[in-house]
């Protein structure tokens, strides 16, 4: 079973990962990427000079297509990497209490709440949605301060600076970088290609999380029967 999911897991991130096109497409992908920065951060919208240079575009995407401008684009980037990036914690988080990595097997402290008298050990023989819901009112106010600050930090700040002099969200405005936190620790080089991976994998961990989860509470949503 713990096999299956594994095997799961390692085929959805290869199915997800950026393909590599035939023709005019294969001489961009050889030539030498662009750094995000210099390109329109736009998720939809068409810019000035004509040519879509978004990343992750989708011509479906009619909202933003018809309708949209380059800092709607940013908007909705932003909000799909937030959702992204969420999501993929998540898999990840559901995989290993269904694989049975639980919090008492990795973690120094023994309690999840003193107070009501919760042990990481209780959780490892709830479902993973069970489990969320004994986390205590406390534990949800510092996950809420996590985004509070986080969000703060986006609205401010454009490519790891303080912008005073904006109006509004001056990191979701054309030209800043989306989803740009100003933490990198290991230096990595920033990509069209990485952003790429980045918002592809996003998606295949929203559709992966959402079914587990219907799976967990709905009987019989999930047409496949999954491997526990």
């Amino acid at each position: 079973m713990k096999l299956a999911i594994l095997s799961t897991l390692l085929a959805g991130t290869a199915a997800f990962a950026p393909a590599v096109k035939h023709g005019s497409a294969s001489t961009a992908l050889n030539a030498e990427l662009m750094e995000v920065k210099q390109k329109v951060p736009c998720f939809g919208a068409t810019p000035l000079g004509g040519e879509h240079v978004f990343i992750g575009e989708n011509y479906w995407d009619k909202l933003t297509l018809d309708y949209g401008s380059a800092d709607t684009g940013a908007f909705l980037q932003a909000a799909e990497l937030k959702h992204g990036r969420s999501a993929m914690i998540a898999t990840v988080g559901f995989a290993f209490h269904k694989l049975g990595l639980t919090f008492n097997n990795i973690s120094p402290h023994t309690y999840l709440s003193v107070t009501k008298d919760i042990k990481f050990a209780d959780l490892a023989a709830m479902s993973p949605v069970d489990a969320v819901k004994m986390i205590p009112v406390e534990g949800w106010g510092q996950i809420f301060a996590v985004i509070t600050a986080i969000e703060i930090y986006e609205l401010t700040h454009r490519d790891g600076e303080i912008k005073t002099g904006e109006s509004i969200a001056p990191g979701l405005q054309s030209g800043g970088l989306t989803g740009d936190l100003g933490w990198n620790p290991l230096g990595v080089t920033i990509t069209d290609r990485r952003r790429l991976s980045e918002i592809q994998n996003g998606r295949a961990a929203m559709f992966a999380i959402s079914a587990w989860v219907a799976n967990e509470c709905v009987a019989g949503s999930v047409p496949l029967k999954l491997p526990w």
